[in-house]
């Protein structure tokens, strides 16, 4: 499952009732049907069929993680997790390339307990997703070289630049750890474990790793999706039945480590503001106290009226975020809660009121309506993440690795259900007593202890080997074929109108009791006064603060009473959007709720300057990420005062007043301006009625949709350098303005950006990332807008090779225009993979709800999606080449950097390009 975060006679007996007394129709979940099955090996295969999309989702789950390393060899089982994508005897090359083709989402994650191989792909390439997995688990080793090694610790050590080092609070769980789970025990180190390991591993080091744990009996096959049964267990016989079982392996099952006394630590680090970490020692994953635990993190700080978050963010205003977890693994567990203080509120004073909410509660059972909102919360996201193959597979897994049991669902819920509010206090006092670690992260002062060590090694100097070209190709043609295609059955658009011009479309989708609500405005925020920057997001954010009718706290108990967290709201360049998701049995209350927030909001003075207040100190948190800074540079430099070169800052914040909010929202928030998109277990006739009775009554107004001026983009390259002082990573994005989303281009544009820097075996990311090991990931999009959006190339870049890098995507962009121009095989590849790929946008309702909402801001035709896959074929290799020419011009493109200047300022001066020194908001200094 998800983990989510009274002395009358009344509440004594409420403290005793268990919790599915208190919630409101409780029901029970849909039927997961599961098959499940061992070969010979020890393979664990489980099945679960489900047609109602036509992809399938395959996932391979080793029972291996950081938690199987010993000292002095840690971080191999992630090491592992690039290794597995970089080719293996039957086919040796990138993993991606082929599944790419055929349309898959790929990815693998690791963690202490476990690492997790996946692939979504159309269902008639079921046998090419299982060959694959099969040859890398059974023949990875005859086609690893040092090469490939080399080159992914070169990636790995990226991949902590970018995650760890180069952001701020990044080392924080690593020095929990460190703490929390003295040496030997196997969680003290990260995940990603030791670079000093990784580079001293030696090829026979890690090959032993793999013959230990990457074997069939350690592994668990889920296949989740659109199959038959009889020819999946056949496929699944032929490519894995015939591996060798591997040694039994002995798990480690250290003790529970205990803190016998307290433990106050400070940390210096280029952080924003100070963090303070509350750490206690937890239950094991599917322990007995796991739920209640679980419960108790959801009352402290799940929502607006959430023990914490109403005191400390809302009600005393000393934090600016709080957040309690119970974190259970395998074989430990970890209770936190993280606390940022706002800028001058004492740490001290919070840890005060955290103890003080602490012991109310284990002195005085929760209440039952704090019990039912926990419980009504966790039934709803159980649900919600039926919705995907991918989902179901991996939860599947999860449960047959640690229980033996696939399908779980239902036993899983009902023992939170059956959590009282008695529990909830003795895990409070049985948990979180005064043994703790008290760890705190403040802004760095001159000498103080950092927080990260910045690792300025160059990459590996590697030699490449000679790409065998025909044993390729042997290799691609004996890959399995796929089957015909399978049929996509889009979803049909019922459309209707109300009196006051709500639109109204509707699509049925009954697999689920789960409805998706959006409401989507075709105006957004550039047609905000030019005066009044940043009103359209105040005014979405505000939304929920409270109604005419029901204050903050009253909206957001009565929603968290149905199970909804909250109602989401945002605002867009182009449109703006409410939307909300719940289950069937709640539509009635859902939708006055809905309609009670987007048609009365009261936009209380005392919330919009606590947002303000909140709003002026998460600024000042961003311009401490690098690639917040980056975003922020970069639409400057490129847009200028255009509307898309705008971002907030302290001016922009303060300037709006409660006035201003009030007039957006009636110039925006009009039904004659908006379509409510509702996907889901409910059907037009009963949709129109409700919506009549909600918001037929709803007046219009007089919308003036703003007309754009042109932008006109920097007419030279140049460097935009932005120092950031003992960065451990360069954030480089360059580029100009592209075009817009109407523009006749764009589905040529669309492949074309795709072969360049579209997806993972795009040319940019097989140079930086595949073959330099100069990143953990390189990238190029177009943001496509009403008025032209940004094109950028860029990712976050070792610092020893910020000049190499900026050499090397400079070659890509020219080489694109003509130096390298396309080929007709990368243009069949990319069309193949983007045409496979479109049957998972219509696989959840929220991705249904998605792409219609872009029919409506873009005001595509009711019969785009069914002409989308003839626009792709259409594309021509004479189109994308002409187009890379027309919409691509290093010689204009602006190179913004954001990164330590005194080490790669000197390197950058000599590829000839004028240096422009700004500030994080992007304005000039002085060089």
């Amino acid at each position: 499952m998800r983990k989510f975060a009274l002395v009358s006679i009344f509440l004594m007996i409420a403290a005793s009732m268990p919790l599915s007394l208190f919630g409101q129709g409780s029901e029970k979940l849909p039927l997961i049907a599961v098959k499940e099955y061992r070969l010979k090996n020890g393979l664990r295969v489980i099945l679960h069929q489900d047609s109602s999309t036509p992809i399938v989702s395959v996932g391979v789950w080793y029972h291996v993680g950081s938690k199987n390393e010993v000292e002095g060899r840690t971080g191999f089982a992630h090491l592992f997790e690039h290794m597995m994508f970089q080719g293996s005897k039957n086919y040796d090359a990138d993993y991606f390339t082929p599944l790419q083709e055929a349309g898959a989402s790929i990815n693998g994650t690791t963690n202490q307990d476990r690492t997790w191989y996946f692939e979504t792909v159309p269902s008639n390439f079921l046998e090419l997703a299982l060959f694959m997995e099969a040859d890398r688990m059974g023949n990875l080793l005859e086609a690893m070289t040092q090469e490939k090694l080399d080159n992914q610790r070169d990636v790995v050590k990226n991949e902590r630049r970018q995650r760890v080092d180069n952001q701020p609070y990044g080392t924080a769980f690593e020095k929990i750890g460190e703490i929390m789970y003295p040496k030997p025990h196997p969680y003290n180190w990260t995940t990603i474990g030791s670079l000093e390991d990784l580079q001293a591993a030696s090829m026979d080091d890690v090959k032993a790793f793999f013959r230990q744990y990457y074997v069939p009996n350690n592994a668990i096959l889920v296949l989740s999706g659109d199959f038959k049964e009889p020819e999946a267990r056949k496929l699944v016989d032929r490519y894995f039945g015939s591996m060798k079982k591997g040694a039994d392996i002995t798990r480690p099952n250290p003790a529970q480590p205990k803190l016998d006394k307290a433990i106050r630590t400070t940390v210096e680090d280029n952080v924003p503001l100070a963090r303070r970490y509350m750490v206690w020692h937890g239950v094991r994953d599917y322990a007995p106290d796991q739920p209640a635990l679980d419960i108790l993190s959801s009352i402290l700080s799940n929502g607006r009226t959430s023990r914490l978050q109403s005191s400390l963010v809302y009600g005393k205003e000393m934090a600016l975020q709080v957040g309690a977890f119970n974190g259970a693994n395998e074989i430990a567990g970890l209770f936190q809660i993280q606390v940022t203080a706002r800028p001058g509120k004492s740490l001290d004073d919070i840890e005060a009121e955290i103890n003080a909410e602490i012991e109310k509660i284990k002195n005085t059972p929760p209440s039952a309506d704090e019990m039912s909102r926990a419980v009504n919360g966790i039934e709803s996201q159980t649900i919600f993440g039926l919705q995907t193959t991918l989902g179901k597979a991996g939860q599947l897994a999860g449960y047959a690795n640690s229980l033996g049991n696939a399908n779980w669902f239902q036993a899983d819920l009902d023992r939170y259900r059956k959590v009282t509010a008695a529990d909830v206090s003795r895990v409070a006092k049985q948990y979180l007593g005064d043994n703790r670690l008290v760890m705190t992260y403040t802004p760095r002062a001159a000498g103080a202890q950092q927080g990260g060590t910045r690792q300025a090694d160059q990459p590996t100097s590697v030699k490449k080997e000679k790409t065998d070209d025909a044993k390729l190709a042997a290799q691609t043609a004996a890959l399995p074929k796929p089957g015909p295609d399978p049929k996509l059955t889009l979803p049909v658009i019922e459309k209707t109108k109300l009196e006051n011009g709500l639109e109204i479309w509707t699509v049925e989708q009954r697999e689920l009791p789960i409805v998706s609500m959006n409401l989507v405005f075709k105006t957004g925020s550039t047609n905000e006064p030019d005066d009044k920057f940043g009103v359209a997001a105040m005014t979405s954010s505000l939304l929920t603060t409270g109604t005419k009718t029901r204050t903050a706290e009253e909206l957001s108990n009565q929603l968290r009473q149905i199970g909804i967290n909250n109602i989401q709201s945002g605002s867009g360049w182009d449109s703006t959007s409410v939307s909300v998701q719940f289950l069937t049995r709640h539509l009635d209350r859902a939708m006055e709720l809905f309609s009670d927030v987007v048609r009365n909001p009261a936009f209380p003075s005392t919330e919009l300057e606590s947002f303000r207040a909140r709003s002026l100190v998460a600024l000042r948190q961003q311009r401490s990420n690098p690639n917040a800074i980056s975003n922020t540079v970069f639409n400057k430099v490129l847009y200028g005062d255009h509307p898309y070169g705008r971002d907030s800052n302290e001016a922009t914040i303060r300037a709006i007043t409660r006035d201003d909010v009030e007039r957006y929202y009636e110039m925006t928030y009009r039904p004659n301006n908006a379509v409510l998109v509702v996907v889901g277990d409910v059907n037009k006739a009963e949709l129109r009625a409700k919506a009549e009775k909600a918001l037929g009554d709803w007046k219009p107004g007089n919308i003036a949709p703003r007309q754009l001026p042109a932008a006109k983009s920097p007419d030279k390259a140049a460097i935009y350098l932005v120092d950031r002082p003992g960065s451990a990573q360069s954030v480089v994005s360059i580029g100009h303005i592209g075009l817009d989303r109407m523009n006749k281009d764009y589905f040529p544009v669309v492949v074309m950006n795709s072969i360049l820097g579209g997806q993972f075996v795009s040319r940019i990311n097989l140079n930086l990332r595949e073959d330099k090991g100069y990143t953990y990931g390189a990238r190029s999009g177009f943001v496509f807008r009403r008025g032209a959006g940004p094109f950028s190339a860029g990712g976050d870049i070792q610092t020893a090779v910020t000049k190499e890098s900026i050499v090397e995507f400079m070659k890509e962009l020219n080489d694109i225009r003509g130096g390298r121009p396309i080929t007709q095989k990368e243009l069949d590849y990319n069309k193949q993979g983007i045409i496979r790929r479109f049957p998972a946008g219509f696989e959840t309702n929220g991705g249904i709800a998605a792409n219609l909402a872009n029919l409506i801001t873009y005001g595509l035709s009711d019969s785009y999606f069914n002409d989308y896959i003839a626009m792709v074929n259409a594309v021509t290799l004479d189109d994308v080449n002409r187009v890379a020419r027309q919409y691509l011009d290093p010689s204009k493109m602006a190179i913004v950097i954001v990164g330590d200047r005194k080490t790669i300022e000197p390197g950058l001066r000599t590829l000839g390009y004028e240096i422009k020194m700004l500030d994080t908001d992007g304005n000039p200094l002085a060089n």
